[in-house]
């Protein structure tokens, strides 16, 4: 993948550009009236943009918290906007990670019926994940992502500097999200991921070339599939089992971590169904435990885990929606009883598998 590329929609095709400098592209792509949102510990790690955006700029500052992230935390940013005369014309510029991205994109959705925006991602998860897909997504309540549409922006702009910022939560976090990619894309993925996912989580000198290829993954996906109707829904692999730990831990689990630990418990149970052999499941839990070292889920109790999933969207009449798997790159949607029998195989993951 080059170091610009096109990702074809419906609502409007986006490019995506790798930049050697946000501050420099910031400067450019600025016009008066837009509105720039901001990470305050994005800003406050990174001097010179709190430099850059000091001048004669509109900023919102957000708390990148996922209570922010809700119907009720973007509110008061609706109604600043409103009152200091924010236009149709102007465009809001997201910077930070995926919570910065859900508020921007949600509230340029609905506002006077759409306005453009535009998205600086500076976490791994937003640059190797979600700055592209078109979804925006909020809380309700204690709900995880039950508010949101689809809602492009016009341009992302993807500044790697910026990772040298991260702590370590969130370089495990985004290689765990990415780990899903290279799985549901199929062998040959998953082998350059395992080569490379544990110098990823070292020294990050390969960071570049695994977003790129995770990007380049997901663009094939969304644009056959841009709704998440058919082809796209391998992507919540792990993800029902993630969403479940993330939310009953109160995201003391960051997402990439609990996905990490949602991709091995779905293989497991595709193991207990007849889907796959046991030697592949083990080859993937080496590379999610390594991904999930100093993280545990020894204190989650199950029926709270299997109840929460039972919220998820993907379940139809009763039945749990798991995207399992019969092999790498063959994921699938799977509708399971959340019955007595599945409950034995999550007791005996829990208990003995994981560890």
């Amino acid at each position: 993948m080059s170091e610009s590329f096109k990702v074809k929609s419906s609502i409007q095709d986006y490019e995506v550009h790798i930049i050697a400098s946000l501050e420099e592209q910031l400067e450019i792509v600025y016009q008066k009236g837009d509105y720039i949102i901001v990470d305050k510990v994005v800003l406050d790690l990174n001097p010179s943009l709190k430099k850059a955006i000091s001048k004669n700029r509109n900023i919102i500052e957000i708390n990148a918290l996922e209570k922010t992230k809700s119907y009720e935390g973007v509110i008061p940013f609706i109604e600043e906007l409103i009152k200091n005369g924010f236009k149709r014309n102007n465009r809001l510029i997201a910077i930070g990670g995926g919570i910065t991205q859900d508020v921007t994109a949600f509230i340029a959705s609905i506002l006077y019926r759409g306005v453009g925006w535009i998205f600086f991602p500076t976490t791994l998860l937003a640059q190797g994940d979600s700055c592209i897909g078109s979804k925006t997504s909020i809380n309700f309540k204690e709900f995880k992502n039950q508010l949101g549409n689809f809602y492009p922006p016009i341009s992302i702009y993807v500044d790697p500097n910026y990772l040298k910022t991260l702590e370590e939560r969130d370089i495990r976090s985004g290689v765990g999200e990415m780990a899903h990619y290279y799985y549901v894309s199929g062998s040959e993925d998953v082998s350059y991921f395992e080569k490379e996912f544990e110098t990823a989580l070292d020294d990050q000198s390969n960071f570049g070339e695994l977003i790129k290829k995770s990007l380049a993954i997901k663009k094939g996906y969304i644009e056959i599939d841009e709704f998440d109707k058919n082809e796209r829904i391998v992507f919540n692999y792990g993800h029902t089992f993630g969403h479940a730990i993330e939310s009953i831990t109160d995201y003391g689990i960051p997402h990439g971590v609990a996905v990490s630990f949602g991709m091995d418990m779905a293989n497991y149970i595709s193991w207990k169904k007849g889907y796959i052999s046991k030697e592949k499941i083990l080859s993937a839990h080496k590379v999610f435990k390594t991904i999930w070292e100093g993280y545990s889920i020894d204190s989650i109790n199950l029926d709270d885990l299997v109840s929460a999933m039972g919220k998820d969207k993907k379940n139809e009449n009763g039945n749990l929606g798991l995207i399992l798997t019969k092999g790498w790159g063959r994921m699938f949607k799977d509708l399971t009883p959340p019955d007595d029998t599945f409950m034995s195989w999550m007791n005996e993951y829990m208990k003995t598998y994981h560890k």
